[in-house]
């Protein structure tokens, strides 16, 4: 059974989200702070709902620091939904991103994409490791090294990564990495969406994320990876 933490200060919005995700057969425990939040992540979960606005803090600085020990999927849950604030969610960590108010029915549709996405990550995968330059990568615990350090990476980071990894040698474009990560109903998802992926993927992995070495763009098509 699928483990899910919700952590929103809205008392009547977390308990009618738990309710109807434990009726859709997950296992729910709830949260009303970042700091009660901290007290359950041991316990361990396969996806975190995530508002914005928490009483001890923002869901954007908590998103950040969960990003710094763990690839567990976020989803945002917010009454702001404006293009610039998805972005900075994005940039925070998140996988996806719900606008307040929002139907149970597209929550739990949002949750299963992101929960395939995670999983599909690990399918099929031989025990094996990638080397490039002072990159290694761990296919089957979805861990990047540079320079033997380890890299923490959102889980939509990895599957991009590993994505134009696997085509080393092919330019990508964009349209094929969004309908590889992304499921083809979620029209939600845009180019944008991308741009900020990469860019904060770059930023991790890259020595000079303007003058990339690993994630290279091909300009007017897409991106590929290593040298062209």
């Amino acid at each position: 059974m699928k483990r899910i933490l919700v952590v929103e200060d809205d008392v009547i919005i977390c308990g009618g989200v738990k309710l109807f995700l434990e009726k859709m057969g997950y296992e729910v425990e709830t949260a009303y702070s970042c700091k009660e939040a901290d007290g359950c992540l041991e316990h361990g979960f396969d996806l975190i709902l995530l508002d914005r606005n928490l009483p001890d803090g923002r869901g954007l600085d908590y998103c950040r620091e969960l990003r710094k020990s763990t690839n567990v999927p976020i989803i945002f849950l917010t009454a702001r939904d404006t293009e610039a604030d998805m972005i900075e969610g994005f940039r925070a960590g998140c996988d996806d991103y719900i606008a307040k108010p929002f139907s149970v029915e597209l929550l739990y549709q949002r949750i299963e994409a992101v929960l395939r996405r995670s999983e599909n990550a690990l399918d099929g995968v031989k025990r094996e490791r990638f080397h490039y330059g002072d990159m290694s990568v761990d296919f089957e615990r979805m861990q990047v090294y540079i320079s033997d350090e380890p890299i923490k990476l959102s889980v939509t980071e990895y599957r991009i990564l590993e994505l134009l990894i696997k085509n080393k040698g092919r330019v990508l474009t964009r349209d094929m990495i969004i309908q590889k990560i992304w499921d083809d109903n979620e029209n939600y998802v845009d180019e944008n969406t991308l741009n900020v992926h990469i860019r904060r993927l770059r930023q991790k992995i890259e020595k000079d994320a303007g003058n990339p070495e690993y994630v290279i763009t091909v300009f007017g098509i897409g991106y590929t990876f290593g040298e062209t």
